[in-house]
Protein backbone atom coordinates (compact mmCIF):
# COMPACT_ATOMS: atom_id res chain seq x y z
CA UNK A 1 0.00 0.00 0.00
CA UNK A 2 2.67 2.65 0.67
CA UNK A 3 4.80 1.68 -2.43
CA UNK A 4 1.47 2.49 -4.48
CA UNK A 5 1.05 6.25 -2.33
CA UNK A 6 4.48 6.55 -2.93
CA UNK A 7 3.96 6.08 -6.44
CA UNK A 8 0.59 8.90 -6.67
CA UNK A 9 2.12 10.89 -4.98
CA UNK A 10 5.22 11.04 -7.74
CA UNK A 11 3.17 11.14 -10.58
CA UNK A 12 1.02 13.92 -9.14
CA UNK A 13 4.38 15.77 -8.33
CA UNK A 14 5.92 14.91 -12.17
CA UNK A 15 2.44 16.33 -13.50
CA UNK A 16 2.66 19.84 -11.29
CA UNK A 17 6.42 19.74 -12.19
CA UNK A 18 7.44 23.10 -14.49
CA UNK A 19 9.97 22.15 -16.93
CA UNK A 20 11.38 24.87 -19.40
CA UNK A 21 14.19 24.34 -21.95
CA UNK A 22 16.96 27.18 -21.32
CA UNK A 23 19.55 28.11 -24.08
CA UNK A 24 22.20 31.61 -24.21
CA UNK A 25 22.49 33.07 -21.47
CA UNK A 26 21.42 33.12 -18.00
CA UNK A 27 21.42 34.41 -14.60
CA UNK A 28 20.66 32.52 -11.60
CA UNK A 29 19.58 34.07 -8.74
CA UNK A 30 20.55 37.45 -10.26
CA UNK A 31 24.13 37.25 -9.04
CA UNK A 32 25.91 34.47 -11.61
CA UNK A 33 25.83 34.46 -15.41
CA UNK A 34 26.28 31.18 -17.17
CA UNK A 35 26.25 30.81 -21.39
CA UNK A 36 24.38 27.79 -22.60
CA UNK A 37 25.99 26.45 -26.18
CA UNK A 38 23.59 23.55 -25.62
CA UNK A 39 19.85 23.67 -24.42
CA UNK A 40 19.09 22.16 -20.98
CA UNK A 41 15.91 21.95 -19.54
CA UNK A 42 15.06 24.09 -16.20
CA UNK A 43 13.30 21.99 -13.53
CA UNK A 44 10.92 23.66 -10.80
CA UNK A 45 8.87 21.52 -8.77
CA UNK A 46 6.07 22.66 -6.96
CA UNK A 47 6.23 23.06 -3.58
CA UNK A 48 9.78 22.69 -2.92
CA UNK A 49 11.50 25.97 -3.74
CA UNK A 50 14.92 24.94 -3.12
CA UNK A 51 18.18 27.73 -2.84
CA UNK A 52 19.64 26.00 -6.16
CA UNK A 53 18.58 26.20 -10.04
CA UNK A 54 18.12 22.29 -11.44
CA UNK A 55 18.87 21.54 -15.10
CA UNK A 56 18.60 18.39 -16.24
CA UNK A 57 19.38 16.67 -20.56
CA UNK A 58 17.84 13.36 -19.87
CA UNK A 59 15.51 13.80 -16.31
CA UNK A 60 15.81 14.17 -13.13
CA UNK A 61 16.27 10.41 -12.52
CA UNK A 62 19.03 10.68 -15.04
CA UNK A 63 21.15 13.45 -14.43
CA UNK A 64 21.03 17.10 -13.12
CA UNK A 65 23.44 19.96 -13.41
CA UNK A 66 22.68 22.08 -9.89
CA UNK A 67 23.62 25.80 -9.47
CA UNK A 68 23.87 27.41 -6.06
CA UNK A 69 24.54 31.39 -6.30
CA UNK A 70 25.16 34.36 -3.73
CA UNK A 71 24.09 31.64 -0.63
CA UNK A 72 24.52 34.07 2.83
CA UNK A 73 26.28 33.01 5.65
CA UNK A 74 24.23 30.34 7.93
CA UNK A 75 21.90 29.40 4.89
CA UNK A 76 20.92 25.96 4.42
CA UNK A 77 22.27 24.45 1.34
CA UNK A 78 19.11 22.62 0.39
CA UNK A 79 15.62 22.48 2.04
CA UNK A 80 13.72 19.84 3.19
CA UNK A 81 11.37 17.99 0.45
CA UNK A 82 8.22 18.33 1.89
CA UNK A 83 6.60 14.96 3.11
CA UNK A 84 10.22 13.89 4.80
CA UNK A 85 10.22 11.87 8.06
CA UNK A 86 11.58 12.42 10.83
CA UNK A 87 12.64 9.25 13.02
CA UNK A 88 9.28 9.10 16.09
CA UNK A 89 10.31 10.49 18.66
CA UNK A 90 13.22 12.43 17.48
CA UNK A 91 14.45 15.52 15.44
CA UNK A 92 15.13 15.89 11.78
CA UNK A 93 18.81 15.77 10.82
CA UNK A 94 20.78 19.11 10.29
CA UNK A 95 20.78 19.86 7.06
CA UNK A 96 23.85 20.96 5.13
CA UNK A 97 24.32 24.60 5.99
CA UNK A 98 27.02 27.16 4.45
CA UNK A 99 29.27 29.08 7.58
CA UNK A 100 31.42 32.32 6.13
CA UNK A 101 34.76 31.39 6.94
CA UNK A 102 34.93 27.62 6.02
CA UNK A 103 37.77 25.98 5.15
CA UNK A 104 37.86 24.03 1.44
CA UNK A 105 37.88 20.53 3.59
CA UNK A 106 34.46 21.89 4.75
CA UNK A 107 33.46 22.83 1.78
CA UNK A 108 33.24 19.97 0.02
CA UNK A 109 32.01 18.22 3.61
CA UNK A 110 28.80 20.22 2.56
CA UNK A 111 28.21 18.62 -0.95
CA UNK A 112 29.01 15.52 0.77
CA UNK A 113 26.43 16.19 3.36
CA UNK A 114 23.82 17.24 0.75
CA UNK A 115 24.26 13.67 -1.36
CA UNK A 116 23.84 11.65 1.56
CA UNK A 117 20.95 13.48 2.94
CA UNK A 118 18.44 11.35 1.64
CA UNK A 119 20.42 8.03 3.25
CA UNK A 120 22.29 7.59 -0.21
CA UNK A 121 26.20 6.38 0.25
CA UNK A 122 28.42 9.38 -1.03
CA UNK A 123 32.03 8.81 -1.29
CA UNK A 124 34.37 11.84 -2.03
CA UNK A 125 37.35 10.57 -4.49
CA UNK A 126 39.12 13.81 -5.33
CA UNK A 127 39.45 17.34 -4.43
CA UNK A 128 41.86 19.23 -6.06
CA UNK A 129 42.38 23.28 -6.55
CA UNK A 130 40.70 25.18 -8.97
CA UNK A 131 38.85 28.54 -10.22
CA UNK A 132 34.89 28.22 -10.41
CA UNK A 133 33.23 31.35 -11.50
CA UNK A 134 36.16 33.70 -11.40
CA UNK A 135 37.71 32.87 -7.93
CA UNK A 136 39.59 30.56 -6.55
CA UNK A 137 38.41 27.46 -4.99
CA UNK A 138 37.93 23.89 -4.94
CA UNK A 139 36.65 20.83 -7.63
CA UNK A 140 35.80 17.66 -6.25
CA UNK A 141 34.59 14.54 -7.80
CA UNK A 142 32.50 11.77 -5.65
CA UNK A 143 30.65 8.54 -6.40
CA UNK A 144 27.03 8.13 -5.13
CA UNK A 145 24.89 5.03 -4.34
CA UNK A 146 21.71 6.30 -4.68
CA UNK A 147 19.04 4.75 -1.55
CA UNK A 148 16.00 4.30 -3.75
CA UNK A 149 17.25 2.13 -6.48
CA UNK A 150 20.67 1.55 -5.64
CA UNK A 151 21.89 2.89 -8.94
CA UNK A 152 25.90 3.88 -9.07
CA UNK A 153 26.03 7.54 -9.92
CA UNK A 154 29.36 9.63 -10.58
CA UNK A 155 29.33 13.57 -9.69
CA UNK A 156 31.62 16.53 -9.80
CA UNK A 157 31.52 20.21 -8.24
CA UNK A 158 33.23 22.77 -7.91
CA UNK A 159 32.78 25.74 -5.32
CA UNK A 160 34.49 29.06 -4.74
CA UNK A 161 33.48 32.09 -2.21
CA UNK A 162 33.32 35.51 -2.93
CA UNK A 163 33.06 38.04 -0.25
CA UNK A 164 31.87 35.43 2.38
CA UNK A 165 29.10 34.13 0.15
CA UNK A 166 29.31 30.78 -2.01
CA UNK A 167 29.01 29.98 -5.58
CA UNK A 168 28.71 26.32 -6.51
CA UNK A 169 27.90 23.90 -9.59
CA UNK A 170 27.57 19.66 -9.43
CA UNK A 171 26.87 17.62 -12.34
CA UNK A 172 25.61 13.79 -11.33
CA UNK A 173 24.49 10.91 -13.77
CA UNK A 174 24.68 7.47 -14.03
CA UNK A 175 28.04 6.02 -13.80
CA UNK A 176 28.43 3.61 -16.90
CA UNK A 177 26.78 5.73 -19.76
CA UNK A 178 25.49 8.94 -19.10
CA UNK A 179 28.04 10.40 -16.83
CA UNK A 180 30.95 9.97 -19.59
CA UNK A 181 28.83 11.48 -22.27
CA UNK A 182 26.87 14.43 -20.55
CA UNK A 183 29.95 15.53 -18.80
CA UNK A 184 30.96 17.69 -21.23
CA UNK A 185 28.11 19.51 -21.53
CA UNK A 186 28.16 20.17 -18.55
CA UNK A 187 31.69 21.38 -17.72
CA UNK A 188 31.40 23.71 -20.78
CA UNK A 189 28.81 25.50 -19.24
CA UNK A 190 30.30 25.37 -15.60
CA UNK A 191 33.59 27.00 -17.50
CA UNK A 192 31.35 29.94 -18.80
CA UNK A 193 30.06 30.58 -14.93
CA UNK A 194 30.99 34.25 -14.02
CA UNK A 195 29.62 36.30 -10.92
CA UNK A 196 27.81 39.48 -11.00
CA UNK A 197 28.43 41.84 -8.58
Amino acid sequence: MKKILALLLVSLLAACTSIVKVEGDQVINNRMAVKLTDAWNKVDLPGNKQPFDVWTQEGLTIDHLRFWAAVGNNQEMMKRPPGASVPQGGKAARLPTYVAGMQSDQLVSLFENLYAADGSIVTMNKVEPAVFAGEKGVRFEFAVTRKSDDVQLRGVGWVAVKKNELFAATFVAPRLSFFPRLLPKAESVVKTAQIKG
